[in-house]
Formats: C-alpha cells, sequence, structure tokens
C-alpha cells in the first residue's frame, strides 16, 4: 500500500474551543477541553471522545472488510467505546479503550466464526495498532432467526 495523508485544520474561536475542518470533508467539527479540565466545555467534542472515536470507527470498519472478506454475512452490528483517561506520573494518558461489540447472526453455528472476525478486526485495526493505550475488546453475539 502506497503512503496516504489526511489533511486537517484547527481555528481557534474563544475560551477553550476552536473548529476542526479537513479539505476533504464537507463538515466541521467543534472541539473543546472537556469540562473535566479546567475552564472545559461541555456538549462539544472533546480530544479525548475523538482519540476513542478513532479506535471505535476503525474498528467497524476494519470488521466490515474482514467480514465481506470472510463473505460472513450478518444481520446486524453495533459497538459501544469508554475511553479510560488517567494521570499517571504526572502526565494525562488514555490508558485503555475498552470496545463493546454486539453482532447479531442467524445460525448458531457461526458463532465461533463470528468470534474470530470480531477478535481478527481488533487485532487488525490499524489505529488500535498506532497507540500506546491497551485495547480491550468484550463480544456479544446475539441469535436470531
Amino acid at each position: 500500500m502506497e503512503k496516504h495523508v489526511y489533511n486537517l485544520s484547527l481555528k481557534w474561536e474563544n475560551d477553550r474551543k476552536g473548529i476542526m475542518s479537513s479539505p476533504e470533508l464537507p463538515t466541521i467539527i467543534e472541539v473543546a477541553t472537556p469540562p473535566e479540565f479546567d475552564k472545559g466545555m461541555s456538549n462539544i467534542w472533546s480530544p479525548e471522545h475523538l482519540f476513542t472515536g478513532s479506535v471505535l470507527s476503525c474498528f467497524m470498519t476494519t470488521f466490515l472488510a474482514i467480514a465481506e472478506f470472510s463473505k460472513f454475512e450478518f444481520i446486524n452490528f453495533k459497538c459501544d467505546a469508554q475511553g479510560v483517561l488517567e494521570k499517571i506520573e504526572g502526565k494525562y494518558l488514555m490508558t485503555k479503550i475498552i470496545l463493546s461489540a454486539e453482532l447479531t447472526i442467524d445460525d448458531l453455528e457461526k458463532t465461533e466464526k463470528a468470534q474470530r472476525i470480531l477478535e481478527k478486526s481488533e487485532a487488525a485495526c490499524l489505529i488500535s495498532n498506532s497507540i500506546k493505550s491497551e485495547v480491550e475488546l468484550k463480544t456479544v453475539i446475539n441469535i436470531e432467526n
């Protein structure tokens, strides 16, 4: 694979808030210091949300690619993520991302394959492989006829 570059811009607006955009995308994102920090702002995307969201969205897109390549059909996929921020040795770190994936399939006999594909997706996620944070995967596989 060749090298890819993703371009972003950030313009400070006021207080601890800015507007993030990309010339490659039509939407802008308001970002700010989260409310847990001094002068933080609620109800606005924070770097911590975006960091956690990067792992979450990469896991989903990796799962979809692996499932398609494996010709694995499923009914529904949903995943929640928790990003854990801790202060360690005087530095704030995103120490852990917990992915809680829920996959619905139509056949009990596909359960082992579903689990393997979910685990392989987490292991192959390029964002997870690019960060120092621990990534923990929890899975629930539902059968729906």
